[in-house]
């Protein structure tokens, strides 16, 4: 079953349930989902693709979930931390910080980084290598980690 056909397939299923929350949410990712579709006139999205549209969809939810914590707004962070983890089911499992630590030390090596000077060459190995199974925050972080120390 393709990511459009499971959205599709869970937007009929929330609305046998009733479920407005999780209804809104499958029909934003379905809504981007549709919109990708339509760019280029074929009317289908790969896997790749829809993978890219959900992490960014994610990435708008837990960004506007963060503002709205810093803004004291409870009933609208709700929603957005809500949504985020409907999206979230419907990609890969993250690696772990640990996990993510040893990529970014074997790249490192691979490149013979040695200073902050060469982030840009370990960085764009590293989003390469671990595009979609990490936060691009937390790569940065750690590859600052490992050339600063």
């Amino acid at each position: 079953m393709t990511l459009t056909e499971q959205i599709n397939a869970d937007v009929k299923e929330a609305m046998k349930a009733r479920e407005k929350e999780k209804l809104a949410a499958l029909r934003a990712i379905k809504s981007a989902l549709m919109l990708e579709a339509t760019k280029d006139g074929s009317g289908e999205v790969s896997e790749e693709a829809g993978m890219k549209i959900l992490q960014k969809l994610h990435k708008q939810r837990k960004d506007a979930a963060a503002l709205y914590k810093e803004q004291g707004r409870d009933d609208l962070l709700h929603d957005e931390v809500f949504q985020a983890g409907i999206i979230e089911a419907y990609l890969p499992a993250q690696m772990s910080e640990d996990e993510i630590g040893a990529v970014v030390k074997e790249i490192i090596a691979k490149t013979g980084a040695s200073s902050p000077a060469d982030m840009g060459k370990v960085m764009g190995a590293a989003m390469g290598q671990l595009s979609g199974k990490a936060d691009g925050k937390i790569i940065s972080m750690l590859v600052k980690k490992h050339l600063l120390g």
